[in-house]
């Protein structure tokens, strides 16, 4: 079995994976500090109760953005798992081409994304990953990752939203039932989601217009499906696109 860990800014998702069906996914928070312990005991914790013994893991494979966090991970890893996992890096066979004047400046996670929308889903293709940040990359037919854009992500506009107006409230980020909101709460949701999806039209629109690629749209993160499910302009929505990249990068790998 192989488990595969995306370590992001806001949550790091640990999925274990039989073949290519994801058995159990699982999440932790990326800003709490955990030493190595902490780090395989958890994970252990969490294989147990699967029913499956933590020596069928026998590979590791790690994406990550966040620096502080590798150290300690990867050894409570080795201590628990008894494996030395593999981080994404760039010398690692993706099967993507970063086509780029500097290609250490793509993120791991934005590789893992498009190596799973590549070899999943065909080029070219514009994958979105709704998370911290907001990222869209487009993939050529022939696996070369062309270019991107960053946005800021739906819950960090919110965050500045509440945290910069005194008189704001946090909210739960959901699509209202109209646009036309009459009290606080909806107006602030129909701000956040609406323009979102005004805002991801848009980046397809004129991505797709200046490369000239009919690109089929593959979006995945959390807050993902919310937006995926109010436009015609994303084709699929994969949920698992991140954990499938990673089994997909290390199969090729090995």
């Amino acid at each position: 079995m192989l488990l595969a860990i995306d370590v992001g800014n806001t949550n790091i998702t640990i999925g274990l994976i039989d073949g290519e069906k994801i058995l159990h996914e699982f999440r932790l928070t990326t800003e709490l500090p955990r030493t190595s312990d902490e780090f395989g005991a958890t994970i252990i914790e969490q294989i147990n109760h699967q029913g499956v013994d933590a020596s069928d893991v026998e590979d590791v494979i790690v994406s990550s953005v966040v620096p502080k966090v590798n150290y300690s991970l990867s050894s409570g890893i080795y201590k628990y798992l008894d494996c030395d996992a593999i981080f994404i890096g760039n010398k690692t066979k993706s099967g993507i081409h970063i086509a780029l004047p500097n290609p250490v400046e793509v993120g791991a996670d934005r590789v893992v994304d498009a190596a799973g929308a590549f070899f999943l889903y065909g080029g070219p293709v514009l994958v979105i990953d709704f998370g911290t940040a907001t990222t869209y990359d487009l993939v050529t037919e022939d696996g070369s990752f062309a270019c991107g854009v960053t946005c800021p992500g739906l819950r960090t506009c919110a965050k500045a939203l509440w945290s910069g107006a005194a008189k704001l409230p946090e909210i739960e980020i959901e699509k209202p039932e109209t646009i036309l909101a009459k009290s606080t709460i909806p107006s602030m949701q129909a701000g956040l989601v609406y323009g979102c999806i005004g805002q991801t039209e848009y980046i397809i629109d004129h991505m797709r217009q200046e490369s000239g690629l009919d690109a089929k749209v593959v979006a995945t993160g959390g807050l993902g499906r919310i937006i995926a499910d109010s436009t015609e302009k994303i084709d699929v929505y994969d949920r698992d696109l991140t954990l499938q990249g990673l089994r997909i990068i290390y199969e090729r790998s090995k």
